[in-house]
C-alpha cells in the first residue's frame, strides 16, 4: 500500500504538463516571455515540469480557431491565449479544455466569462482595460501635440470588437477636434499596404489598439519613422524600440500574472472557481529620442506624469 502511494506520488512528480499558447505574434510574445518566467517561480520549468506549445500565428486570425483545435485534439492539459479576440475564437473553436486567458478588454462583456469573481466556465485569466483606453491617448497627442489635426487610426474590421471600440475613438476624437483618418484593414498584408499608402500630409500621428496591428508595431513604427509621423502604442515595451508613447500596460507583465492561473488549474483546481485578476497599473512611457527626431518638445506637464 505505502509503496503504490509512493510510486503514484513519485509519478505525479515526474508529470510534464502540456500548455498549449495561441498567440498572434509579434509584441505578444512578451506575454509568452511572462508566461514562461512566472512558471518557473511557481516551480513549472519550461522543458522539466512543463512545455509549452506555442501557435505564432503571426498576425494570422483566421488560423486561431485551426490552431486551437488542434491543441485539444493533441490533449494540451491547458491553453493560454493573448487578447480578447484570440479568445473568444479559441473557446468557440474548443468543447474542454481549460483556457487562462489575457484579456484587453471586459471579459464579462464580451462572453468569455460569467462574472470576474465567479468565471463559471472553464475560461479564467488575466484582463486590463486596454482597449477602452483610447479616448486617453488621443488626449495625450493632443497635450503632447497641440497642434495635431490628423490622426491615422488602424484596425481590422473582422475583430468583434472593432466596431465598438472604433465608435468610442470617433466619439473621443471629435471633442478633442481631432480627426480620424480611419483604416480598416483585414490581413498583415493590408496594414503594409495600407501604411505604404500613407501619406504624411494625411495624418499627423498613428494610432491603434486592434490586435492585428499590434502584433505588427514593429511595422508600424517603421512606417511611422520613415514617414515623421508620431506613434501612439497600447504596449510599454514598444516605446523602447522607437514609438513616441505608449499608454498602458506591460505584456510581460500580463503574462507572468497569469502564470498563477495555470498552475493552480495544473494542480486540479476549477477554472470556474478561480477569479479574473485585473491589471489596474497603467504606464505612461515616452522615448525623447523619437520626440527629438520629430522636432517635438514633450510639455513639461506630460513629462512629470511618465514612469
Amino acid at each position: 500500500m505505502l509503496l503504490a502511494a509512493a510510486h503514484a506520488v513519485a509519478a505525479q512528480e515526474a508529470r510534464v504538463y502540456q500548455v498549449g499558447v495561441v498567440v498572434l505574434g509579434g509584441r505578444y510574445l512578451e506575454a509568452i516571455d511572462g508566461l514562461r518566467h512566472g512558471l518557473r517561480d511557481l516551480g513549472l520549468e519550461e522543458g522539466k515540469q512543463c512545455v509549452l506549445h506555442v501557435r505564432d500565428l503571426n498576425g494570422n486570425r483566421d488560423l486561431v480557431e485551426s490552431a486551437a483545435r488542434d491543441l485539444e485534439r493533441e490533449n494540451v492539459d491547458i491553453i493560454y491565449s493573448v487578447t480578447t479576440s484570440v479568445t473568444i475564437a479559441v473557446k468557440r473553436a474548443t468543447k474542454n479544455v481549460p483556457v487562462v486567458f489575457y484579456a484587453g478588454s471586459d471579459p464579462v462583456r464580451f462572453g468569455l466569462v460569467q462574472s470576474l469573481g465567479n468565471p463559471g466556465g472553464r475560461l479564467t485569466g488575466i484582463h486590463s482595460r486596454i482597449t477602452s483606453l483610447m479616448a486617453k491617448r488621443l488626449q495625450l497627442l493632443k497635450e503632447m501635440i497641440p497642434s495635431i489635426q490628423r490622426v491615422a487610426y488602424f484596425y481590422d474590421l473582422r475583430n468583434p470588437l472593432a466596431q465598438k471600440v472604433t465608435r468610442a475613438q470617433r466619439d473621443a476624437a471629435r471633442h478633442l477636434d481631432i480627426q480620424l483618418v480611419e483604416r480598416p484593414v483585414n490581413s498583415v498584408e493590408a496594414l503594409r499596404a495600407s501604411l505604404d499608402s500613407l501619406k504624411p500630409e494625411e495624418a499627423d500621428a498613428v494610432a491603434y489598439v486592434d490586435s492585428l496591428v499590434v502584433s505588427q508595431t514593429g511595422m508600424v513604427i517603421e512606417a511611422a519613422r520613415a514617414k515623421r509621423l508620431a506613434t501612439m502604442v497600447p504596449d510599454s515595451a514598444s516605446v523602447g524600440k522607437g514609438a513616441l508613447v505608449s499608454y498602458g500596460v506591460s505584456y510581460y507583465e500580463a503574462g507572468r500574472l497569469a502564470a498563477k492561473p495555470v498552475q493552480r488549474i495544473l494542480g486540479g483546481d476549477n477554472p470556474s472557481d478561480i477569479p479574473v485578476e485585473q491589471i489596474d497599473r497603467l504606464d505612461l512611457f515616452i522615448n525623447l529620442g523619437t520626440a527629438k527626431a520629430l522636432g517635438l518638445t514633450i510639455p513639461q506637464s506630460v513629462l512629470l506624469r511618465a514612469n
